[in-house]
């Protein structure tokens, strides 16, 4: 990824806390019919620092299962907003007319080595995990629970899926929020944005 030093985070804290908030990764390996993406959420392993750990389960049907081999490198990229910047936006533009447009995003890449794990007690770990952190999302009064179905359901929901960890190797950030404009021109853009309803990336350009 292309990465000039001034749209560089690289602060663990911020990029845990990103992955933590927009969980949906994209998992690109290259199998053995070339790369392959696919699109889970995932879970940061809080039980493991050195290395971290990511988890996640797919569906046992999935040609990864079985194309992807213990310990091949793989990419997990993690989206957390993007949008449109128009140069009409900037005050300096109407001043200098030097402006062109640009697409502010904010990405993490998570490198690291893969695994399949296909035992019951680690799949059921991580299922009820993802479980609790997105039901805590809801707003329920009730937030849905794994024994809130049959067991015997669950058991055959469970057959049906494989664990995935992915051992972290490094951890890439880039926040492009408009850092290589001056200051008026950053605020207006991200007010611009607000006034259309854009509020990651806008608040991201305003912290």
């Amino acid at each position: 990824m292309y990465l000039p030093k001034h749209f560089d985070e690289s602060r663990d804290e911020e990029l845990l806390r990103t992955l933590a908030a927009f969980p949906l990764g994209t998992l690109v390996v290259n199998g053995p019919n070339g790369l392959d993406a696919n699109h889970v959420p995932f879970l940061v392993d809080e039980a493991s620092h050195s290395p971290r750990r990511l988890h996640a389960h797919v569906a046992r049907a999935n040609p990864l299962c079985t194309e992807a081999r213990d310990g091949d490198e793989v990419l997990v990229i993690f989206r957390a907003g993007d949008a449109y910047i128009s140069p009409n936006w900037y005050p300096s533009k109407h001043e200098t007319h030097r402006a062109v447009p640009t697409w502010n995003y904010r990405v993490v890449h998570v490198h690291g080595k893969i695994h399949v794990r296909d035992d019951e007690r680690f799949v059921c770990g991580v299922v009820a995990r993802l479980t609790r952190t997105h039901e805590a999302g809801t707003g329920s009064p009730k937030p849905w629970k794994m024994t809130d179905s049959a067991p015997e359901y669950i058991d055959q929901m469970l057959a049906a899926i494989v664990g995935i960890e992915i051992e972290v190797t490094r951890m890439v950030g880039k926040w492009k929020v408009s850092q290589n404009r001056e200051a008026r021109d950053r605020i207006a853009a991200a007010q611009a944005l607000r006034e259309r309803g854009e509020q990651v990336i806008s608040g991201a350009m305003l912290e």
